[in-house]
C-alpha cells in the first residue's frame, strides 16, 4: 500500500500530466477515471503503471468490477486515496490513475478524414475526436498548432477513442496535402459559406476541415479545399463551437453514407 504522495510513481505520473514534451518522449498517455481506465482494458490497452484505491473503487459497481482486473496487473499498486488525488489531474478523482503507451490504431478504409487545423481547447478537441469515432471517421490529421492529442484533459474528453482512432499529430500542410490527394472531396467548414452541409455528397472518399476557435481556418487549410460548406442556422446566433459544429456535419457524412443522400 503505497501511503507517501511523494512516491516516485506519483512523481512519473504528475511528470507525464503536465510536460508534454516528456509525454512525446516516453509516448505515454495518463489515463484517470473508472470508465477510462476501464474502457482502455477493453480495448486491449497495456496499462504501465497503475495506482488505485480500493476502499474509494468498492463504492460502485462499475469501480469494484474493475478493480478485480487490477488486482492482477503487473506495474498495478494499491494506494490511498490521497496518494490517488496527488497522482490526479482532475478536482474530484475516482479512485484510479493508470499511465499506457500510445495507441497504434491503423487508419480505416479510404471514406472519411477529419482534419483539424489548430484546434486550441482541449474539451473542443476531445469531443472532435469521440463524434469522429462514433461516425466511423478513417482518420483523424491534426496540424501543427493544435492542442497536444495526448494531454490529459483531452484524453478523458474523448472518452477512450484514442484507443480505436487513427490519428496524428504535428502535421506540416505539405503533409496534410498528400494525405488528401486521393480524397475526392474535401470540404472546410465556413460560417460565411453558401452551401449547406447536408447538400454535399459525403458518399465518396471525402474530408472535412475544421478551424480553430477564433480564427477559424487558416489560409493552408484554405487552399486545400475544393468546397466550403456551412451550417444555416436561424436567429441571433453565428456560429457554433467547432465541436459541436463538426459533429452536426460528421453525422450527416454519416447519415448519407448509411442511408444514401436524399
Amino acid at each position: 500500500m503505497i501511503t507517501s504522495p511523494a512516491n516516485q510513481h506519483v512523481k512519473r505520473i504528475r511528470s507525464l500530466a503536465s510536460d508534454r514534451h516528456e509525454r512525446r518522449r516516453e509516448r505515454m498517455l495518463v489515463l484517470e477515471g473508472v470508465r477510462l481506465v476501464a474502457d482502455a482494458l477493453e480495448s486491449g490497452a497495456t496499462l504501465t503503471l497503475t495506482l488505485y484505491a480500493p476502499d474509494q473503487l468498492q463504492l460502485t459497481p462499475a469501480g469494484a468490477a474493475l478493480l478485480q482486473q487490477l488486482r492482477h496487473l503487473p506495474a498495478s499498486y494499491e494506494a490511498t486515496p490521497q496518494v490517488v488525488a496527488a497522482a490526479s489531474d482532475t478536482i474530484h478523482p475516482q479512485g484510479v490513475v493508470a499511465l499506457a503507451a500510445w495507441p497504434r490504431v491503423a487508419p480505416g478504409k479510404p471514406g472519411l478524414l477529419l482534419v483539424i487545423d489548430a484546434v486550441q481547447d482541449p474539451g473542443n478537441l476531445g469531443t472532435l475526436l469521440r463524434s469522429a469515432e462514433a461516425v466511423g471517421v478513417a482518420q483523424v490529421l491534426c496540424s501543427v498548432g493544435t492542442v497536444d492529442l495526448y494531454a490529459p484533459k483531452v484524453v478523458r474528453s474523448a472518452m477512450g477513442a484514442h484507443f480505436r482512432l487513427a490519428m496524428e499529430q504535428d502535421l506540416s500542410w505539405d503533409a496534410i496535402g498528400e494525405r488528401l490527394a486521393s480524397v475526392d472531396h474535401v470540404y472546410a467548414a465556413d460560417p460565411e459559406a453558401r452551401m449547406p452541409y447536408y447538400a454535399a455528397d459525403w458518399r465518396q472518399p471525402s474530408a472535412l476541415l475544421v478551424g480553430n476557435e477564433a480564427h477559424g481556418l487558416s489560409d493552408a487549410a484554405r487552399r486545400l479545399a475544393t468546397k466550403q460548406i456551412t451550417i444555416p442556422m436561424r436567429g441571433g446566433t453565428e456560429s457554433l463551437n467547432v465541436a459541436v459544429a463538426a459533429s452536426v456535419i460528421l453525422f450527416e457524412a454519416l447519415r448519407q453514407r448509411t442511408l444514401g443522400r436524399s
